[in-house]
């Protein structure tokens, strides 16, 4: 039997539950995100494979490799006869080596800017549909509570937070400004 004083049972320690709209959210995002990658032209694949394995620790371990041995070999420290004894052929194979690299590595970077800007472009988006409805709210809120008699109806500061954002608006709000921060410098 249970006492009327008795405290409310408390949740077990571990992970907090999420909201099922987050896990949703989470849900779309990585199916969206394995969508965008199975979209990818063998291009793009090659591309991010050579530039994944080329920023690996791998990759720097077998230069290191091989050249060492290539440097060795050509001093004479192995016993070898030298094949490249002036190092023309190693610098040549490390020039090539290093254009086709950082031109891998462009297009990795282009590709990554582009979907940047998708992400950036739906935050905008979300974040402006976020605005809205909570200037919304705030009118709906400001006229209840004129209604109620509530004081705080009144204050100015809610007339201007009831104003839709234009986003045009703040745009040449930060350029104007950052333009005169420029000129006073």
């Amino acid at each position: 039997m249970k006492s009327e004083n008795a405290q409310p049972a408390v949740p077990p320690v571990g992970k907090p539950s999420m909201a099922r709209v987050v896990e949703r959210n989470i849900e779309a995002l990585l199916k969206r995100q394995q969508e965008e990658e199975g979209q990818k032209c063998w291009q793009d694949r090659l591309a991010d494979a050579v530039t994944a394995f080329t920023g690996s620790i791998t990759f720097v371990f077998i230069h290191l490799v091989l050249f060492g041995l290539w440097i060795f070999w050509n001093v004479g420290w192995l016993g070898l006869k030298p094949f490249d004894p002036s190092f023309v052929v190693l610098a040549m194979f490390a020039s090539v080596e290093a254009i086709f690299l950082s031109t891998f590595v462009l297009i990795s970077q282009n590709r990554t800017a582009a979907l940047a800007e998708k992400r950036a472009e739906l935050n905008l988006q979300v974040n402006l549909l976020g605005e809205h409805e909570i200037t919304r709210l705030v009118i709906l809120v400001t006229e209840m509570a004129r209604k109620m008699n509530i004081e705080a109806a009144n204050d100015p500061e809610i007339h201007e937070l009831a104003k839709d954002v234009q986003p045009e608006h703040v745009l040449e709000t930060i350029e104007k400004k950052q333009g005169q921060m420029e000129q006073t410098k």
